[in-house]
């Protein structure tokens, strides 16, 4: 049986599903890199401002970007829903980009101004890509004109 849904979802076109199954592949791989060999570039990204433990963060946020990843790839049938939480990841996580940036913090090659400023016109790209590929903002966009 076919949940509402998944009836409501939209079709997405054969570059859509390939580029959501890239994103998945992408988080899947930069989760696994925050569990072991990038989790000190991870650290650096963490705003001194975050009430918690550094590593804690990293953490969380590792094994977010492994279950958002393996989401992508693996529930299809879910993917508008999964689609906006991965925008608002994203979204939730691009603080930690400007606090590199403001704090001029080297870490993933980024070290310079440049480099770190030019890395913030990415994450909005990231959001897109995110709602793009599932069919997230189509199904929004259904939803407000049959309103």
């Amino acid at each position: 049986m076919t949940s509402e849904a998944q009836m409501s979802a939209p079709k997405t076109s054969p570059f859509q599903t390939a580029g959501r199954l890239l994103l998945g592949f992408f988080l899947l791989f930069a989760g696994i890199s925050h569990l072991s060999w990038a989790r000190d570039e991870f650290l650096a990204q963490v705003p001194d401002w975050v009430p918690l433990d550094k590593d804690l963060v990293v953490v969380l946020s590792g094994i977010v970007e492994v279950s958002l990843g393996g989401s992508l790839v693996a529930l299809p049938g879910h993917r508008v829903t999964v689609g906006w939480v991965v925008a608002a990841f994203f979204v939730a996580i691009f603080p930690g980009n400007i606090s590199q940036y403001v704090n001029r913090i080297d870490a993933f090659g980024l070290d310079t101004d440049q480099a770190r400023l030019i890395r913030l016109f990415f994450q909005p790209l990231l959001v897109i890509w995110a709602l793009w590929s599932t069919g997230a903002w189509q199904a929004w966009r259904r939803s407000r004109s049959n309103a």
